[in-house]
């Protein structure tokens, strides 16, 4: 029997805690609207998910296109842009102005981009993007995510560029409260998300190179071994050869200060940044162009990669060119997508077991968006048709399971009492997936997303050139080969083939072997 509404928002609000609830009616109540309409006189007050999607809005107008024109010596061009972008969306009507990280976004472009060029900011833009940040601290903050991060930031950095050293303070303060709240000391980041995850090291990044540049306060020791950690931890999961991160979690594309025009597929400029700028070392790519335009040395020491992992929610493994990623918890924050015990698996550059991505965040079909957060769109095990948590919002589940760890993996039980237990193994170019279940279950799917190819079934599973898929258990089973969906860029969906395995609660234990070749 599903739970009523109002007992699934309590269950919500006890698991993000007082702080993210308090914060959350702080900055979103009717009075925070009154005070952004004292504070901010034309500001719209519309919820941007009301209506059409705002992400591919909001994003082709944070203002990335400064950074390149400053880059190809263009710096004179930086001025008129803004002001003819200002005159087109006064401050602080319309949709662009909604929100304030995207504000916070446009101004760290802005000023880096004047610091390459060396042209100074234009005062007034630089003014009203910091009002617009400042305006309503409470909603940033009751996201924990990236919000919080980004606003800060562009308070601290429009603070040392207005010269105005209470302004810089707080956004300093913000952000090392930000940094030691959101990210853990074994380096994961609150929004359980490789590209969110880039795009915090991103912000960061800029942050501290603008902040050395005006000599503003810094980040505490604590906050940049956080950072460092966080550095580490991202260059586990990119690929060497493509710059590819796993698509878990929420993806939308973003792609801040691209220094190099790698794009949002390309992660490893992302890293020298960071790693040379908070370990101290390099990532491996030495002759990173973004790097030798902000004029960072290339260190002596390079990260090193590593076998065997665990941290931020996830465990890894590595062997004979293959990586596996395996999504165990614990929940901390709360979840982006149904996603706990899902597999990722990459041979050399190719993503051979993949997550679907996410689509896009407010489709016109909102149930499309709702399908690729949910269980049946990764690599686990789904109980009786149903996520592992209902689902409360866009942004947010109810009833989270409880998880644990296992030496080469993890587990969880759900609300229902449904558990699944879940570790991987590695035989040089073999891979042993070991599944236990149990619990109330009537019915379960066992799913193995596929990169597309020439796949066949076979009595066991699939094979094909790229690998070969045999699945055993301790009862039957019933496998096929169907055609999924998967989002390989934001707004964008595409075929790809599913292995689905089906069984009833005479099965307890699943074994999938995974020869590589």
């Amino acid at each position: 029997m599903p739970w009523p509404r109002w007992a699934l928002t309590l269950d919500a609000a006890w698991r993000l805690g007082p702080r993210p609830v308090a914060l959350a009616l702080w900055g979103r109540g009717a009075l925070a609207r009154r005070r952004l309409t004292a504070r901010l006189p034309g500001l719209s007050l519309a919820d941007p998910m009301a209506g059409e999607d705002l992400r591919p809005l909001w994003e082709a107008h944070r203002w990335a296109e400064l950074p390149a024109l400053a880059l190809r010596g263009e710096g004179a061009a930086i001025a008129p842009f803004v002001a003819g972008w200002m005159a087109a969306h006064p401050p602080f009507a319309g949709p662009l102005w909604l929100c304030g990280q995207e504000a916070a976004l446009r101004a760290l472009h802005l000023i880096l981009a004047c610091e390459i060029a060396g042209v100074a900011p234009p005062r007034p833009a630089l003014a009203a993007l910091a009002r617009r940040i400042a305006a309503n601290p409470a909603y940033a903050m009751a996201q924990d995510n990236n919000h919080p991060v980004s606003e800060a930031a562009g308070l601290l950095a429009c603070g040392l560029w207005l010269g105005e050293a209470r302004l810089a303070a707080t956004g300093a303060r913000r952000l090392e409260a930000a940094i030691l709240r959101l990210v853990g000391e074994d380096g994961g980041f609150a929004q359980p998300s490789p590209a969110y995850h880039r795009l915090l090291l991103d912000v960061a990044a800029v942050a501290e190179w603008l902040r050395a540049r005006r000599g503003g306060p810094g980040l505490s020791p604590a906050a940049r071994a956080r950072l460092a950690a966080a550095t580490r931890w991202l260059h586990r999961l990119c690929c060497p050869a493509t710059g590819a991160l796993p698509r878990i979690g929420h993806q939308d594309g973003s792609c801040f200060a691209d220094l190099a025009g790698a794009g949002p597929d390309d992660a490893r400029p992302s890293l020298e940044r960071a790693a040379r700028l908070f370990c101290a070392a390099s990532a491996g790519w030495a002759e990173e162009p973004g790097c030798a335009a902000l004029g960072l040395p290339l260190p002596a020491a390079v990260l090193e990669a590593e076998a065997a992992w665990r941290g931020g929610g996830f465990l890894g493994r590595a062997a004979a060119g293959a990586r596996a990623v395996l999504r165990t918890g614990p929940l901390r924050f709360r979840p982006g997508h149904a996603d706990l015990l899902h597999l990722d698996l990459r041979d050399g550059p190719l993503n051979l077991l993949r997550d679907a991505g996410s689509f896009a965040y407010n489709p016109a079909e909102r149930a499309r968006a709702a399908a690729f957060a949910s269980t049946a769109f990764h690599n686990t095990i789904g109980f009786d048709g149903e996520d592992q948590m209902p689902r409360l919002g866009p942004f947010l589940f109810a009833r989270w399971p409880a998880t644990g760890p296992l030496p080469a993996g993890g587990w969880i039980r759900d609300f229902r009492g449904r558990r699944h237990a879940r570790e991987i193994f590695a035989e040089g170019r073999l891979w042993r997936v070991e599944d236990e279940v149990s619990g109330p279950f009537r019915a379960a799917v066992l799913r193995w997303r596929l990169a597309p190819g020439a796949w066949r079934p076979t009595e066991t599973g699939v094979e094909g050139p790229l690998a070969r898929l045999a699945v055993a258990a301790d009862g039957p089973l019933a496998a096929r080969l169907v055609t999924g969906e998967e989002s390989l860029a934001y707004g964008q969906a595409s075929p790809l083939p599913v292995l689905e395995v089906a069984f009833g609660p005479g099965v307890s234990r699943l074994t999938t072997r995974i020869a590589l070749p």
